[in-house]
């Protein structure tokens, strides 16, 4: 094993420990193989009724996958190793989700990107009230992927199309509304939980106290706004989404047509795109299926290029998108991108 990811077995419980706490988790693909492998394994060990998937750190469950290895091999034309990391991390999320046995996730802080392709999926997404979720693709000139057009169309209204397009960060609160997670648990009871599990099996532990299934009493921006969250991102036109923004000033609209105003363009044309056609794909392998395509392509565009540089290795936040607006972006173009490779 690397190191980055730790396998246990204790008293039936599988017990899987992300430990790559400088990078806050990010998956490479060496942890992507050694997770999908630990799992494989125990998906026929009579020995394993309950798998539990947690952090070695205090301030990331994962950041997401290894985006600038990635950029990386697309920079040195090696679309292989580009190919290579995408189709072996969505056949991880398509594991998961499939998974016959419970599959527990426990965040707590940071979780992004990839990251939710190994929570959300499992039968039991359980949340702190220090966990934040988000999907910042578009910031990077990328696109949400990890079955997200799966997942993120399943929420109630267009709040999908919201975190999709603005990469704007959910609380615990707003993951729990919008359905990504099943439970919370107050972090300072986070340990005592998972010790629960492995002393007494999952449903012993799901029955304390302090565990609540949904948000209970956790506030949610997404359950105060829904309504014209609906309103504004109704439709599949970014552009007239954008428009509506201006229609007022409450915090969740500012951040919103900021954050528009600040990602990829190209990467918000490809993404509206990419939710409406998930909305009507009924399998999540599907739907992993179209982003592989997707996403094999938009490394290859500027833009993934430029906004990985601006977000993670120069860090200069100042990306230089081409093209530069929405006008501007080729829609022949977009519908591309969704055409087998050759």
């Amino acid at each position: 094993m690397s190191g980055y990811i730790e396998a246990t077995v204790d008293n039936g419980v599988g017990v899987v420990t992300l430990n790559r706490p400088k990078a806050l988790n990010a998956l490479d693909i060496t942890m992507i193989r050694e997770m999908y492998d630990t799992l494989v394994g125990w998906k026929t060990d009579d020995a394993v009724h309950t798998v539990l998937v947690r952090s070695a750190s205090d301030r990331a469950f994962c950041a997401g996958g290894d985006i600038r290895a990635i950029r990386d091999s697309a920079l040195a034309g090696n679309n292989g190793e580009v190919y290579g990391y995408f189709s072996e991390e969505y056949r991880l999320n398509e594991l998961i989700a499939d998974y016959p046995k419970p599959y527990v996730a426990l965040v707590d802080g940071v979780n992004m990107g990839g990251g939710l392709g190994v929570s959300v999926h499992g039968s039991h997404h359980v949340v702190t009230e220090n966990a934040v979720l988000a999907m910042p693709e578009t910031a990077i000139g990328f696109i949400p992927d990890v079955g997200a057009s799966y997942f993120l169309t399943r929420i109630d209204g267009r709040a999908g199309l919201y975190y999709g397009l603005t990469g704007v960060r959910m609380s615990a609160g707003d993951a729990l509304e919008a359905g990504l997670a099943t439970h919370h648990v107050p972090a300072e009871k986070l340990s005592a939980f998972a010790d629960a599990i492995v002393a007494g099996g999952l449903e012993a532990a799901l029955a304390q106290d302090y565990v609540t299934a949904g948000r209970g009493e956790l506030e949610s921006a997404l359950a105060d706004d829904r309504a014209a969250i609906d309103e504004a991102f109704a439709g599949d036109d970014v552009a007239a989404i954008r428009a509506r923004l201006d229609s007022g000033d409450e915090p969740w609209r500012v951040a919103a047509r900021e954050a528009l105003d600040a990602v990829s363009p190209w990467a918000q044309a490809v993404t509206a795109e990419l939710l409406r056609r998930g909305g009507q794909t009924a399998e999540l392998g599907e739907n992993l299926g179209n982003e592989l395509r997707v996403a094999v392509a938009m490394t290859k565009c500027p833009d993934f290029r430029e906004g990985v540089r601006a977000m993670l290795v120069d860090k200069d936040r100042n990306p230089a998108w081409s093209p530069t607006t929405l006008a501007e972006v080729d829609a022949q173009a977009v519908q591309q991108v969704f055409e087998p490779q050759s």
